[in-house]
């Protein structure tokens, strides 16, 4: 409940990246990309004499409801439906929102859960409540919360729109008030993130993986560009630089830069052919413009192309053009996830003191005067290839040290395109911290762990933390995991 202590709207989010939407036929509840539209706002109500429950006003001053009707005959989904119930303590309306982790499920009153449905037709943005059975349909329960901040100029435009049959979706985002993320509300940090040039913030180095879950690739040759699966490669990796605050360059491990070139890749064909380039004039043409859609980006061209990952028979197959997708099944080509794979350390104007003789550096932000002094403590506790990731000034050795820290999923991997999650600890014992990140994460039987900078591998922590209060990378594993079980078959504690 802690999702919607504050909250009197709030938008969700599925596993597709789509919003939950009311129609406008003021009866059917689906899921829609367009997550700026009223009908992806719902209005909470708490439950007289349960504060355990809540109901979901649409736009249309309808509830959320748990139907009986079946989805499809003969399958177990029934349909989740608005529904404006001649008495208001009707079950159907009620849903319990219980936490897992930095998302949330909503359980209707007979135990199922509002599920989000992918597939094909007629499953495809299907909205209905069910129990999920398979494990590979169990983050179709998990929805993202985005709260917003202008509740009482909504709940004004409802009132007023409620007269009508539907409401427009042309009420402007100032107006509405902008969403903001809310991953646990514990965390010091919230996600803020509205735009395409916030997945790049900070950004020294990332990497761009296609929906086909392969890297853009700078080939040897030094010209052409592809896509691959091995994302651990120096030619998946792209320097940053920033060009008047909308635009940006990416320069290949060959020190040249991303170029939406006129070349067509197949004649008679529209797409053109993306090349690395180094110009003799930084032009247009090796810039590009980051457009948010959910958690991936589109990188739009000067002319309004966009970057796009092929796939299909060769030549088509890992080839990277740049070109306007004009059918519905190529309308995820253009979306590419972002890896943040090294962040600009940002250096304070004012020098610190030097440390004293005796001491060691306390900080991988700060810099010592003596060479023979410096000890940079990220490269024990996260990846090689992103150790300046998430530098911040340490807290005073009294207020403890700060832990930064990713929730892994079930083979151990963690989203570095997603900033980590800080909490500032004061003690130095592994057990009081899995404590505390049991606390903030809401899970369970965790194991804390680092990860080796020699083979990248996962190692729970043991008894005592490093000293001086050096700032930590940590990564939480949960104990069902399939990396939790290869630890127990190691026969590690």
């Amino acid at each position: 409940m802690e999702f919607f202590e504050k909250a009197k709207a709030v938008k969700l989010r599925s596993h597709l990246d789509k919003y939950l939407v009311a129609d406008d036929d003021q009866e059917t509840v689906r899921q829609s990309r367009n997550g700026s539209s009223n009908k992806a706002r719902w209005i909470i109500e708490r439950v007289e004499g349960n504060s355990q429950v809540i109901r979901l006003k649409s736009c249309h001053g309808r509830y959320l409801t748990a139907s009986n009707l079946p989805f499809l005959l003969g399958m177990t989904g029934d349909k989740v439906t608005q529904t404006l119930p001649d008495n208001i303590g009707d079950l159907s309306i009620e849903w319990q929102p219980i936490r897992d982790a930095f998302q949330l499920k909503l359980r209707a009153f007979g135990g199922t859960y509002l599920r989000a449905n992918g597939g094909p037709p007629p499953w495809r943005n299907s909205v209905t409540h069910d129990s999920p059975y398979a494990t590979s349909t169990h983050n179709w329960v998990l929805w993202d919360v985005d709260v917003s901040e202008d509740h009482e100029s909504f709940a004004d435009y409802l009132s007023t729109a409620s007269s009508f049959s539907s409401v427009s979706d042309d009420l402007s985002g100032s107006e509405r008030g902008l969403p903001v993320s809310i991953r646990s509300a514990n965390t010091p940090r919230l996600s803020t993130k509205k735009t395409g040039m916030d997945l790049f913030h900070n950004a020294k180095a990332v990497r761009l993986r296609s929906h086909h879950d392969k890297y853009l690739t700078a080939e040897e040759d030094e010209e052409s560009v592809t896509q691959d699966r091995n994302g651990s490669s120096k030619n998946a990796r792209w320097t940053v630089e920033f060009v008047d605050g909308n635009f940006i360059r990416l320069q290949s491990c060959n020190g040249k830069y991303l170029t939406a070139s006129n070349q067509p890749f197949l004649l008679g064909m529209t797409g053109r052919k993306v090349l690395q380039t180094l110009p003799k004039r930084l032009d247009s043409s090796i810039e590009w413009e980051p457009i948010r859609e959910g958690n991936h980006v589109k990188l739009k061209t000067r002319y309004g192309h966009f970057l796009r990952a092929n796939g299909g028979l060769p030549p088509w197959r890992n080839s990277v053009t740049h070109d306007i997708p004009h059918r519905t099944a190529t309308q995820d080509w253009i979306l590419w996830e972002v890896h943040v794979v090294e962040i600009l350390v940002l250096h304070s104007p004012h020098p610190k003191p030097p440390p004293q003789p005796v001491q060691h550096s306390d900080s991988i932000a700060s810099e010592s005067s003596s060479p023979s002094t410096h000890f940079d403590m990220s490269a024990s506790f996260s990846r090689q290839e992103s150790s300046d990731s998430l530098v911040s000034s340490p807290p005073k050795a009294a207020d403890g040290r700060n832990i930064f820290y990713h929730v892994a999923d079930e083979i151990g991997d963690v989203d570095e395109g997603v900033e980590g999650f800080c909490i500032t600890f004061k003690g130095n014992g592994v057990d009081e911290l899995t404590r505390r990140l049991e606390e903030e994460t809401g899970l369970e039987n965790i194991f804390v762990c680092s990860r080796s900078p020699l083979n990248g591998k996962l190692y729970p922590l043991r008894l005592q933390l490093p000293p001086n209060n050096v700032t930590m990378h940590v990564v939480v594993v949960q104990s069902s995991s399939k990396v939790a079980r290869d630890f127990a078959k190691a026969g590690i504690p």
